[in-house]
Parts: structure tokens; C-alpha cells; sequence
């Protein structure tokens, strides 16, 4: 894998998970999504989640790590966990995996949003999907997600016109697939 980290001005660390990180990636992933999600998903779906329950998908994650095409970066800032990016072939059935990879996760502790944590972050999945040789990457985002749709936009991703139903905590949402082709 080439250049497994990376640093920037303001002391952000990007770096591949480890399984020492498995209990913090679903720490972050539970609380990015209770305010993330608060006002698009059920309040009582988000109050429920526990990071117990993300635990075996983080490991997996983990453990199935085969860089630089598939892994889970982590975001450091003074030493502590504060985002993570879980990043894969696509598994889009319309898709050829040895082309597009796909960002599976993206999230970003509420507490560092703002901070240019999320952008270092995505800009280190972008070079890793880079690494791995994909022409293009694509995220799924959910439809009334418009914060997230902003900083997407920002960070040069744009809508493929693709769209898929999803079933979240029994209710059905409407999900967006995102594209943005990478640089040779």
C-alpha cells in the first residue's frame, strides 16, 4: 500500500483501521448518526442504537482489510478518533468492481464537523481509491441528507441520476448514489 497515512496542517491523521480502533469506529459511527440523522430517521430507531450492535460489522470490516482497494480509514485529531471512511469495490450490480470503488461509510463525529476533518478524510479515500486503480468512486446518500449532500457537492462528488429505495429501522428511505471520477 502506498503511503498508508497521512497528515495535515492542522495535525488530522488519516491512517487504516486497526483492531484496536473497533470499539471507537462504533462508538463514532452510532453518535454521527444520532445527530447526523435526527430529524430523517425515527427518533426512536436513533436513541435505540448502541455501539454493540455495530461492533461485528467493524470488525469484519476490519479484519477483511485488503489495501488499498478495501479497508476502513480512520481520522485522528490529538490522538482521538473523531471520523472514519470504510471503502470498498463497488457492489453495485451495474457497476465493474475492478473500475469503481465505493465509499460504504462516511462519518464524522458531529464535534468535528466544520474542522476539515471530513474533507482531509475524504481527500485520503479519494488517493487510496487512486492507489487501487479505480477510474471512479461512488457513495449512496440519504435523499433528505442535505448536510451531507452539501459537503459531498463540496468535495466534488455529483449525482448519477441513480436512486434506490432502502429500508431503515422499518421505514423505507429513498437513497441517492453520488459519482466522482478520479484523477489518473
Amino acid at each position: 500500500m502506498a503511503r498508508p497515512w497521512w497528515w495535515d496542517d492542522r495535525g488530522v491523521l488519516v491512517r487504516p483501521a486497526g483492531v484496536g480502533d473497533i470499539e471507537r469506529l462504533a462508538e463514532v459511527h452510532v453518535l454521527s448518526w444520532q445527530v447526523g440523522y435526527r430529524g430523517l430517521l425515527a427518533q426512536s430507531l436513533l436513541d435505540g442504537l448502541r455501539p454493540a450492535q455495530r461492533v461485528p460489522r467493524w470488525t469484519a470490516a476490519v479484519r477483511q482489510a485488503a489495501w488499498p482497494a478495501r479497508g476502513v480509514l480512520v481520522a485522528d485529531e490529538a490522538g482521538e478518533m473523531v471520523g472514519f471512511a470504510s471503502l470498498h469495490p463497488s457492489a453495485d450490480h451495474d457497476q465493474d468492481a475492478t473500475e469503481v470503488g465505493e465509499v460504504a461509510s462516511f462519518y464524522v463525529l458531529p464535534a468535528a464537523w466544520g474542522r476539515g476533518v471530513g474533507g482531509q478524510l475524504m481527500a485520503a479515500a479519494v488517493r487510496m481509491f487512486g492507489a487501487a486503480g479505480f477510474a471512479s468512486a461512488t457513495l449512496w446518500v440519504l435523499e433528505t441528507n442535505a448536510r451531507a449532500i452539501r459537503f459531498y457537492a463540496h468535495q466534488g462528488w455529483e449525482p448519477d441520476g441513480v436512486i434506490r429505495d432502502d429500508v431503515v429501522g422499518g421505514i423505507t428511505v429513498r437513497d441517492v448514489r453520488y459519482r466522482r471520477k478520479l484523477p489518473a
